[in-house]
């Protein structure tokens, strides 16, 4: 007889892990906290991770690099992907007062992460990379097919975004009002004409 599937499977379960590192840090999230949020004991949280909390941390982090995948996608198959690096962005500026204050996990890590655990903070600058390659690519495709005329180097714009991305993600916390976060989004945006 077999037992129950194992709860680290669970997107969900993974979803209120990665909420609370992305609300505490990595370094402020307790192993109570996470046990919390999971609704595990610690017996099985060991038994699911063997890693302990830097392995759930890693899986979290690698949630938001599956959304960035999602976004590739979307990116690919669009004819105006110009507009939907601008929704992107924009989408920032929706965001409640919470998710402001709370940033981007992988900038925050990337962040949290420089001086005390370097595999960690590869992770997280890989995956920036990744979205600032994505972004490269997408430029490149809207200058070659004309419907972007600015013709800086893509490779600059793309690091540009991310560079933007990083920033837009501290301001937001210093100004957690979308009014203000919307005009300083767009007034950025306009380097993608």
């Amino acid at each position: 007889m077999r037992g129950r599937p194992a709860i680290y499977d669970d997107k969900d379960v993974l979803k209120k892990a990665q909420k609370v590192f992305w609300t505490k840090g990595y370094t402020a999230t307790s192993l109570e906290d996470i046990l919390t949020a999971m609704g595990m004991g610690s017996g099985s949280f060991y038994n699911a991770f063997k890693g302990g909390k830097k392995e759930l941390f890693r899986k979290a982090i690698q949630q938001r690099r599956e959304a960035f995948r999602e976004f590739e996608t979307a990116l690919n198959q669009s004819d105006a992907p110009m507009e939907l690096i601008r929704d992107f962005f924009r989408s920032m500026a929706r965001a409640d007062r919470e998710t402001h204050l709370q940033g981007c996990i992988i900038v925050n890590t990337v962040v949290e992460m420089a001086s005390l655990d370097k595999d960690l903070e590869e992770e997280a600058v890989t995956i920036l990379k990744e979205v600032e390659q994505l972004y490269t690519k997408a430029i490149r495709r809207a200058q070659k097919n004309g419907t972007m005329q600015n013709q800086t180097d893509p490779v600059i714009l793309g690091r540009y975004l991310v560079t933007l991305w990083n920033g837009l993600n501290v301001t937001r916390r210093m100004y957690p009002d979308n009014k203000i976060l919307l005009k300083q989004i767009e007034m950025q945006l306009e380097i993608l004409r």
